[in-house]
């Protein structure tokens, strides 16, 4: 296998004990940093080249997130390393209890291509602040970040613990026959599922992020401009190349009425009268993903875009109305600048629909009635919840990250990505004295020595006693 030495470099330094220290890991994450801010035009030229992104996108959603993400960790790290006691029963009063954090020991990291800097960026702070060695596996299609990342980011980590792979779907899965302590893959379904399989031959633990068609459930009570607006946005953003973008709106026929004015102002606020023209609107990664998503504007109407420049690889910001459940653009995750409209008659429809389908990584729900809002809220079931606003609840580090189901296994962000990369070592220290106290768990065994037992051992329930 040509990365078994990799591998068996990365698991020989870990094994060294280099990562124990906070000291080590402070030096490793601000050395991202350093890698952030000298880097930054590089980052703005290869992002840029790769999915024609606008310089404000790439600084809010590549370096700006990915800051935030390393600050909340360098002001934690000491105390998210801590030994964490426990509560005792009676019988190990006198002793210690605790759970230690423990890295996993070596890890791959492989991360897609529609935010090239931020999905691989923001897990390894996670693995190097919790002390485990690296394999980062940045994604083939983004071909500038993919050379960027291989050429420059290892002159700023120690390389006998970290280590960055390049190549397509034949390395990645080479990569994936060697034993690794945790896999953490963000992507599709499809190759998460080959990404699981491939990690149950070693019984290593996984997290997948995964995709999924997230609803947008619009209520018939609110305000239908700040709608567009933030819809527009998070559809938009990045070309609609957004793992949480608001997939599919749910609304009335009345509505949808509503909608498409302002959605079409929105996007003319946003884009101006020829959005292939506007600095701001990205374009589609590659030629296969430009034709998938081609194919797809033949579902339901087309009322708002619909060009195509297949030169440029433009899809203009697109609203299709009158979508039919059974049509193309609803049998997948769109991953583009296409946003189809479902008409249901009313909050409980839209309700049944969604959890009629694979659950969600997001679900988004508007309505000036906070009480609709929660309904959606308690009646469904996803990765992540925004009401009223699209993609913003990612920008919190406070919040945990993730799907469920389909739409993805475990989660990340701040403090959560440190737990992830974490082994939590239940531990139970013990003098060596004392030993009449263990007498009544030995054999002989007895009733009495039972009841002893039961009474200095037993969790109670509050306002409950216990008899010797």
């Amino acid at each position: 296998n040509p990365f078994a030495g990799l591998v068996s470099h990365l698991r020989a330094s870990w094994l060294s004990g280099k990562m124990q220290s906070m000291e080590y890991r402070v030096t490793q994450l601000e050395a991202l940093e350093h890698f952030l801010d000298d880097k930054k035009q590089e980052i703005l030229d290869a992002t840029a080249s790769d999915l024609g992104k606008a310089p404000f996108e790439t600084e809010l959603s590549e370096i700006f997130l990915c800051k935030n993400e390393l600050h909340e960790t360098l002001n934690n790290l000491s105390r998210w390393m801590k030994d964490e006691h426990v509560d005792r029963t009676l019988a190990l009063q006198l002793d210690s209890a605790f759970i230690r954090k423990e890295p996993y020991g070596v890890v791959l990291i492989i991360a897609p291509w529609n935010y090239p800097i931020q999905l691989f960026l923001v897990p390894l702070i996670g693995a190097i602040a919790a002390g485990n060695c690296v394999i980062v596996k940045p994604s083939e299609v983004s071909k500038k970040t993919e050379r960027l990342v291989a050429e420059v980011l290892p002159g700023y980590l120690d390389k006998d613990c970290f280590a960055v792979v390049t190549g397509g779907m034949q390395d990645t899965t080479r990569l994936l026959e060697n034993k690794f302590d945790y896999i953490f893959f963000t992507g599709s379904p499809p190759v998460g599922r080959i990404v699981m399989t491939a990690a149950a031959k070693h019984l290593t633990p996984v997290t997948l992020e995964l995709g999924g068609k997230n609803p947008c459930y619009v209520s018939d009570t609110c305000d239908v401009t700040n709608v567009a607006r933030r819809v527009a946005w998070g559809r938009f953003f990045n070309a609609g190349q957004t793992c949480i973008a608001p997939d599919y709106l749910l609304c009335t026929v009345e509505m949808q009425e509503k909608l498409l004015p302002a959605l079409r102002k929105a996007i003319d606020d946003f884009y101006g009268p020829n959005p292939q023209e506007s600095p701001d609107f990205g374009r589609i990664v590659s030629d296969k993903q430009f034709r998938r998503l081609q194919a797809l504007l033949g579902s339901g109407r087309v009322a708002i875009g619909g060009q195509t420049d297949e030169a440029e690889r433009y899809i203009a910001p697109t609203v299709l109305a009158d979508v039919l459940p059974s049509d193309p653009a609803m049998q997948e995750e769109i991953f583009g600048p296409i946003l189809p409209i479902v008409v249901i008659a009313n909050m409980d429809e839209a309700i049944d629909f969604i959890n009629s389908r694979e659950r969600p990584l997001t679900i988004y729900a508007f309505s000036s009635n906070n009480k609709v809002v929660n309904q959606v809220l308690e009646r469904t079931s996803s990765g992540g919840f925004c009401g009223n606003d699209t993609l913003m609840h990612v920008t919190l580090t406070s919040l945990p990250f993730g799907g469920i189901g389909n739409s993805g296994l475990g989660m990340y962000h701040g403090k959560f990505s440190f737990d992830t990369f974490s082994h939590r070592r239940g531990c139970l220290k013990r003098g060596m004295g004392r030993e009449p106290l263990n007498a009544p768990r030995y054999p002989p065994y007895s009733q009495q020595n039972f009841r002893v037992i039961r009474a200095t051992s037993r969790v109670t329930r509050k306002n409950d006693c216990t008899l010797l």
